[in-house]
């Protein structure tokens, strides 16, 4: 049974010494924090030589009894002295900004933060990007290594499980969308062109934007909690450890699928909501779905199709990196999990639009408008 902590003054060669015995833990400390507070200098050290045991209580109690006597620690063994410093190197005071910061000089620090670090997070997802690359290759060259399972059991999650909720959402906005339309249009007397409407904005733009969006929400999102949580529960370092690859057995099945499944789900969403188009213009417009077809049909070239079907999967591997990247940069606790979900969200659905942006600027370019 360990002896309870005890505390003695002594006279050393003219100077006051501290002496503690017993064991400086928790559960043994009874009063003796109370008694070190009361211990008026001047004290030249605090002799540890008598000490049983001692845990992170009864380190920092004797750190911050040094500290405020302003003496050294004397006689620890090799394990408490080792205790005492790490438990002095945390006690260091947080830097807290000053209140009579300038508004404007504040605003402008926040923006500098903000621009760095999404410098900084754009040069590491670019090194994932390489890293998955050479994850690729090196699976190539030794097909045994490929997952086939993890590859559809991620097909399923992202694609099967998905056709519901992104039906509806397309349906919702193909009626949306035509309802809008035909408002305006009607003014002209040019209600028929709402078909153009519908069409072209869903085949090359809103079906796999918005299927993109969707599929960031609910599989980036889900991308990065699930390798956020592996990291936290050091699964990721046992693969390491066994000689597994985290990119080859995590990343890429997950990557592989969603570039697989996007141009489906993309092709999926844009049917969808022409269909959702076809029943407001049905309904509200008095159109025949024969005359709908055979409308949609003159007025919707291929190239609104390949538009969508090149731009599905670049918008897949953008998804994919975003949510593995943030998930494997946890680290600390539960709450980074969330931080970096959200920040995996955010990340997947800006960049994609800003891509969106540049390939329309391209094919106008190349004369696909």
């Amino acid at each position: 049974m360990n002896k309870a902590a005890d505390l003695a003054e002594e006279n050393r060669d003219g100077s006051t010494v501290i002496q503690l015995s017993g064991s400086l833990a928790i559960a043994c400390l009874g009063d003796l924090p109370d008694r070190l507070d009361a211990v008026q200098g001047p004290v030249s050290a605090i002799d540890l030589s008598q000490v049983d045991h001692m845990d992170t209580i009864g380190a920092w109690t004797v750190h911050r009894a040094a500290k405020r006597l302003d003496c050294e620690i004397s006689g620890a063994s090799e394990d408490a002295g080792r205790l005492i410093h790490a438990v002095g190197e945390l006690d260091e005071p947080v830097p807290i900004r000053p209140d009579n910061v300038h508004p404007l000089r504040r605003v402008v620090g926040q923006i500098g933060e903000a621009v760095c670090a999404s410098g900084t997070t754009l040069i590491g997802l670019l090194g994932f990007f390489g890293a998955t690359l050479v994850a690729t290759w090196n699976v190539i060259r030794h097909p045994h290594r490929f997952r086939i399972n993890a590859v559809v059991q991620r097909f399923e999650v992202v694609g099967v499980s998905a056709l519901g909720i992104i039906g509806l959402m397309s349906f919702l906005i193909g009626i949306v969308i035509a309802q809008q339309g035909s408002v305006q249009l009607r003014q002209f007397g040019m209600e028929m062109l709402t078909i153009n409407l519908v069409g072209r904005l869903t085949f090359r733009e809103l079906g796999v934007l918005m299927t993109a969006i969707m599929v960031a929400g609910r599989s980036g999102s889900a991308f990065a909690a699930q390798l956020g949580t592996m990291k936290l529960t050091e699964e990721v370092d046992a693969m390491r450890t066994i000689g597994v690859s985290p990119m080859e057995a995590l990343v890429l099945p997950r990557t592989l699928a969603v570039v697989v499944m996007m141009p489906l789900l993309g092709f999926y969403s844009s049917v969808v909501a022409v269909i959702g188009g076809g029943f407001l213009c049905a309904i509200a417009l008095e159109i025949p779905p024969i005359t709908f077809v055979q409308r949609l049909r003159e007025v919707v070239p291929i190239t609104d199709l390949w538009v969508g079907l090149i731009k599905a999967p670049v918008f897949g591997i953008i998804i994919a990196l975003s949510g593995c990247f943030q998930g494997m940069q946890v680290k600390g606790n539960a709450e980074e999990v969330g931080l970096r979900t959200t920040a995996a969200v955010v990340q997947a659905i800006f960049l994609v639009i800003v891509i969106d942006a540049f390939f329309a600027v391209f094919f106008t370019w190349v004369g696909w408008n």
